[in-house]
């Protein structure tokens, strides 16, 4: 790796497959001949992911864990092995399109409280995926990105607040606010992240992007989305191999959330709202899983 690098890109891999291998060279393209530390931390996989980061060396390094630690303690790891003050956070089943880390990097310059940028996040068949939002709240289960009432009624206003799509998005500017953006693909400044101690490990997979975002807001930083900053994101790569652990993942860190941010007192009765509505919401989706 080389010594004083400006960039450094974090990836935390599960049996990625070949995905991880075109992450990375989306990476070194956009890194051009420019110095970067990439730092691939590899969870367990079985399925011979890591070894496609060999090609990479020296600019990426591989950490391999001998347990799936999860995405934030993963991440955490990467951050602790780099010292860039801009860091790249992507999946491996993500990859950046021409000039999307110029595109970032320009407006993390041109706004010294932007903690974060996010681009817009694409699905392969070139939709948009939903990667800026709102703060997650009650409502977020029945109008989130993915429900069947936001596909059904999209021009709701709570929908468009939940999830923030380009067609809202006509102030000519390069970037606006929002309250969070996903973890699949940002681009955040070292020191706003040093600020909040990072990622929280509590979470093991999933909003543990939302909960970073809130807390870089709560201490004076904002988080932009970039339009003009695009990266292709091919969902649950990763998680297909352990789809019902993922399930479960994801409705713990829901309701941790929730807690944290929306019904912080122990015994408030939004806290036993929330924990059956999650609870009923993951077994059937456990159910729907076994088909």
């Amino acid at each position: 790796m080389t010594t004083n690098p400006q960039f450094a890109a974090i990836l935390v891999n599960y049996n990625a497959g070949p995905e991880l291998e075109r992450a990375l060279r989306s990476i070194a393209d956009e890194m051009g001949s420019g110095s970067w530390q990439g730092v691939v931390i590899d969870n367990a996989s079985v399925d011979g992911s890591a070894a496609r980061v060999n090609q990479f060396v020296p600019d990426v390094r591989l950490i391999r864990n001998e347990a799936n630690v999860g995405f934030a303690r993963g991440v955490n790891q990467g951050l602790a092995a780099t010292t860039a003050p801009y860091v790249l956070i992507m999946n491996p089943d993500c990859r950046l399109m021409a000039g999307a880390i110029a595109a970032l990097r320009a407006v993390l310059d041109a706004q010294p409280q932007c903690a974060i940028a996010g681009p817009r996040v694409l699905n392969p068949d070139g939709s948009v995926q939903g990667s800026a939002r709102g703060d997650p709240d009650m409502l977020t289960g029945l109008f989130g990105r993915t429900t069947l009432l936001r596909r059904v009624a999209p021009f709701l206003p709570i929908g468009r607040r939940n999830v923030v799509v380009d067609e809202a998005i006509r102030s000519g500017q390069p970037s606006v606010e929002v309250d969070w953006v996903s973890g699949a693909c940002m681009l955040a400044r070292r020191e706003a992240l040093d600020a909040v101690e990072n990622f929280d490990e509590r979470f093991f997979l999933y909003w543990e992007d939302a909960d970073l975002c809130r807390r870089l807001r709560a201490t004076g930083y904002h988080v932009r989305y970039v339009p003009g900053a695009s990266a292709i994101h091919r969902v649950g790569q990763s998680s297909r191999t352990a789809r019902r652990s993922a399930i479960r993942a994801f409705h713990r860190s829901a309701y941790l959330y929730y807690a944290t941010h929306v019904a912080p007192a122990p015994l408030s009765p939004k806290r036993a709202l929330a924990r059956a509505i999650l609870g009923t919401r993951c077994w059937l989706q456990l159910i729907a899983a076994w088909r």
